[in-house]
């Protein structure tokens, strides 16, 4: 029993697929050595402005999923939130098998809290979510852009070249460097990425053995909050050229859903929240979920978003 496994190469995303051997070696009662992994550097690894102006999302899958159709691999692992909400032809989302908390981390060495920065103080981040949440929330700051790897961005902030970033909580936890967050970001002010801490297990449709081999792996609360967020984003086109939040959460038999829509600026915000109960055919409830909320803050922004932005809008 034996799979070869495709990873991206930064710490993060190795740890994350060391994670999923573990878990395939405990399943199949084999060594983690059945599971090599192969590194790739995708598209995304190698530019260097924003992700939005190259493409958006499928630039950190594109190598992956090359070698998932060209046999090199059979199967590989993601950050959810990197996934396209239309998989390629060929290839399908074979299970959710972890999710860390959702939630961001705020890191700064001289405030505990975004409300804590100084008037004028630089919030460094490539993603339009947060800059548009932190401009949404403190119009008064500035946001200037800055990528790299999890360890980069800390150091840009130890070396005050910004006064402070966001980090996901579940990368700083899965590299042990959760003690670096001033603080957590709360959800219901500010919501997460889509799928935000869950991790995508890829591969080919149709490949039998290995869809077997991952289908144990899946966590069934995963797969149903990531399935309604996914669902949101993809009613919106989601893309990286559009600052989309969501985050789904079940308790006591429902799921409850936060989504919200931002303009780049952070001048208007577009919110839906719902609870639903979970009945027999819950995937399809919080498929459904996420569909129909975004589809109505399609119809209630979208006007005024393509007057701001053009092409750049849904």
């Amino acid at each position: 029993m034996s799979l070869k496994l495709g990873s991206r190469g930064s710490p993060l995303a190795l740890a994350q697929s060391r994670l999923v051997a573990a878990m395939l070696a405990k399943h199949s009662g084999t060594d983690a050595d059945a599971f090599p992994i192969q590194t790739f550097m995708t598209s995304g690894d190698k530019i260097q402005g924003r992700l939005q102006e190259q493409g958006g999302k499928g630039l950190f899958t594109k190598e992956l999923d090359e070698a998932l159709l060209d046999g090199r691999i059979d199967a590989a692992i993601h950050s959810m939130k990197d996934l396209p909400t239309r998989m390629p032809p060929g290839i399908v989302l074979a299970c959710v098998p972890s999710r860390e908390d959702p939630r961001d981390g705020f890191i700064a060495l001289k405030a505990k809290t975004l409300r804590d920065l100084p008037a004028g103080a630089t919030v460094g981040t490539a993603s339009l979510r947060r800059q548009a949440q932190t401009l949404h929330a403190r119009p008064d700051l500035k946001v200037e852009l800055l990528r790299g790897r999890v360890e980069t961005r800390l150091a840009k902030i130890e070396s005050g070249t910004f006064d402070a970033t966001y980090l996901a909580l579940a990368g700083l936890r899965r590299l042990g460097l959760e003690k670096h967050a001033a603080s957590i970001v709360d959800a219901q002010a500010m919501p997460p990425a889509p799928g935000q801490g869950a991790l995508a297990i890829t591969a080919r449709a149709g490949d039998e053995k290995t869809l077997a081999l991952l289908e144990p792996l899946n966590i069934a609360e995963h797969v149903l909050t990531t399935k309604a967020e996914r669902a949101f984003l993809q009613a919106l086109d989601g893309s990286c050229r559009t600052p989309i939040a969501a985050l789904a959460e079940i308790a006591d038999g429902r799921l409850n859903f936060l989504g919200e829509v931002l303009t780049p600026d952070g001048k208007h915000c577009w919110r839906r929240r719902e609870s639903i109960a979970l009945g027999n055919d819950a995937q399809e409830s919080a498929r459904a979920l996420g569909a129909r909320l975004g589809a109505e803050i399609v119809a209630e922004a979208g006007p005024l978003y393509r007057a701001h932005f053009g092409d750049n809008g849904w």
